[in-house]
């Protein structure tokens, strides 16, 4: 395992673009963002290939390809954080400079459609990443503090960390309306299976993290925990992901999961605690697994920040702690 140096203060922070482009975020949310991480000491940069007219909503490749490597080469940044998710970043896990990024390591951080960008550099390198919000994601006005709690934790912090639920989270859509907010009470953690583990983190996004499955860049799954969600996929979700989660069941290293976090999925969805709990005990892979859900990762507000790379240890029965170590071994 690579460890990447923890940020401090008036250090760089790359934002690139390897899936959808700046062009889809208000100049609000951009001026928000930009100011945010400012404000927490850090020089805010950006990539030469942020912005795409193409219909996509994003660049070719190469340029995608060329922020990226131009970030690892740059002595200055210390950390690089994607704009925002989309659907393409495994377009280019085959032209990626491993090597580059392995003897420049350095702290990369997104979420949804990063996944398969995240978990290839770790499988490929060894170097740890971490699932957390995008630049756009500081945009957000209000309900940030849990987040950027999070992030500070994972790549500022160099300690241990728990993770506990927010007090309130919510799924509107904050970009449209900074004003008026839609929060829900957080009703905590659920323990799906009982019991304790400890393992590797890999995963994120679930249907992104499968388009790994086959290829090189596919983390092995021997002593892992894995963090999964999944975002709205219309009326089909339910059965969707069904299918998703068995596709990942029926890899050849499956057996060497340990346990399993859930993120917290969309209200949209046609999955709540009760169903998902129902699919979980449907599957005999999972009987044995500890299991818990709820966590604030996916496609709600607020989320934590976790280390793809990193070790958890877990302890769920009556209650549930989480404990994330991020170490160079």
């Amino acid at each position: 395992m690579i460890l990447a140096p923890k940020l401090k203060i008036g250090d760089e922070i790359r934002v690139i673009a390897p899936a959808r482009q700046l062009n889809i975020v208000s100049d609000q949310v951009i001026e928000i963002a930009s100011n945010r991480l400012s404000e927490m000491g850090y020089k805010v940069s950006f990539g030469k290939n942020v912005r795409s007219d193409d219909f996509l909503v994003s660049t070719d490749v190469e340029k995608r390809i060329n922020d990226l490597h131009d970030a690892f080469k740059d002595k200055n940044v210390k950390a690089i954080i994607t704009a925002i998710g989309g659907f393409n970043s495994n377009e280019l896990l085959k032209y990626i400079d491993y090597e580059l990024i392995k003897n420049n390591p350095k702290i990369i951080v997104g979420y949804s459609d990063i996944t398969a960008l995240q978990n290839a550099i770790f499988s490929q390198t060894g170097l740890v990443t971490y699932s957390g919000p995008h630049f756009s994601s500081f945009g957000e006005q209000s309900n940030f503090e849990y987040s950027k709690d999070y992030f500070s934790k994972a790549v500022i912090r160099d300690e241990f960390y728990a993770i506990h639920p927010s007090e309130k989270w919510s799924a509107d859509k904050w970009y449209k309306n900074q004003i008026d907010r839609n929060l829900i009470v957080n009703k905590g953690y659920k323990i799906i299976n009982k019991g304790t583990a400890r393992g590797t983190i890999v995963g994120g996004n679930l249907c992104t993290f499968n388009l790994l499955q086959g290829t090189r860049f596919m983390p092995k799954l021997k002593d892992t925990v894995l963090f999964l969600e999944d975002d709205q996929m219309g009326l089909m979700h339910i059965g969707l992901f069904i299918r998703n989660i068995v596709s990942l069941i029926q890899q050849p290293e499956f057996s060497g999961v340990n346990a399993i976090i859930f993120g917290r999925f969309h209200p949209d969805c046609d999955i709540d605690d009760e169903r998902l709990k129902k699919i979980v005990h449907s599957i005999p892979e999972l009987s044995s697994l500890p299991i818990v859900s709820g966590v604030d990762f996916g496609h709600t507000d607020p989320r934590i920040t976790f280390p793809i790379g990193g070790t958890i240890n877990i302890n769920a029965h009556n209650n549930v702690d989480l404990l994330i170590e991020i170490q160079d071994h």
